[in-house]
């Protein structure tokens, strides 16, 4: 099990205030589902995109800096696209960029492949043998998610999918949280959401699901770890958690 420091979840039924979970008080929430949030939690597609950013950038006369590209994570792609232009100008050539960026992005991944992030596959196969059903929910468009699955290898891992091509409105809005919850058939309340972005903590907050973030970046952002209701280093600390901390219907230990 993590470090009890690291540990931080929500009282149910109580005012949203957060309190460390200590081995004399045991805070036992229930859940029935997960809900993945896909780059930077599942996949480390954020250092492929920062790279492929900073190139193209490059080629074309421009510089961004790492910390303006890790400030993209968990974005949508327009949001993106409207933060290049405050910083790179509004004569700023978005289509010569997504084309040199993708071009560099789709030859390092097929070199290379993209890394799972670490535990994913282990809290996968977990929740598979328990029967506790999960989804993904992502900012990344559909034909963009099958294609980053299929070069990291987890073609098939995740059955049930919400994409930007789902909803109306991307993330920090709730609603591919929402959606992927009625997909599961559970109430919003009822879902774990595993983010790595403030974006993605937004959005889960608003959707009232109970959000763990597990960082992609140091320092952790400040205002995502004060809004969520869990913060773990990485997804075998969360099934650690899940383990011995986190009730769930018709429970049966491995």
């Amino acid at each position: 099990m993590p470090p009890h420091w690291l540990v931080f979840t929500l009282l149910w039924g109580s005012p949203q205030k957060l309190l460390p979970c200590h081995h004399n008080m045991p805070v036992r929430p229930f859940f029935s589902a997960v809900i993945f949030d896909l780059d930077g939690l599942v996949l480390d597609t954020e250092s492929t995109y920062t790279l492929a950013w900073r190139h193209a950038a490059e080629a074309m006369g421009y510089g961004l800096s790492e910390s303006f590209c890790q400030s993209l994570s968990g974005l949508h792609y327009q949001d993106v696209e409207a933060k290049l232009l405050a910083v790179c100008g509004a004569d700023f050539d978005l289509q010569a960029f997504n084309q040199q960026a993708g071009a560099c992005w789709r030859a390092s991944a097929n070199a290379f492949g993209i890394p799972v992030k670490p535990g994913v596959r282990e809290l996968l196969r977990y929740l598979n043998g328990q029967g506790i059903p999960f989804a993904l929910a992502t900012n990344s468009r559909a034909a963009n998610v099958r294609e980053c699955l299929a070069l990291s290898g987890l073609s098939g891992a995740f059955l049930r999918q919400v994409t930007r091509d789902d909803v109306v409105a991307g993330k920090p809005e709730p609603d591919v949280f929402l959606q992927a919850a009625t997909l599961l058939k559970t109430p919003i309340r009822q879902c774990l959401v595993l983010e790595d972005s403030l974006t993605g903590i937004i959005a889960a907050q608003k959707a009232g699901a109970f959000s763990v973030l597990v960082p992609s970046v140091s320092p952790t952002d400040p205002q995502a770890a004060a809004l969520c209701d869990l913060l773990l280093p990485d997804l075998h600390a969360l099934l650690a958690t899940i383990r011995s901390e986190f009730p769930y219907p018709h429970r049966n230990q491995v």
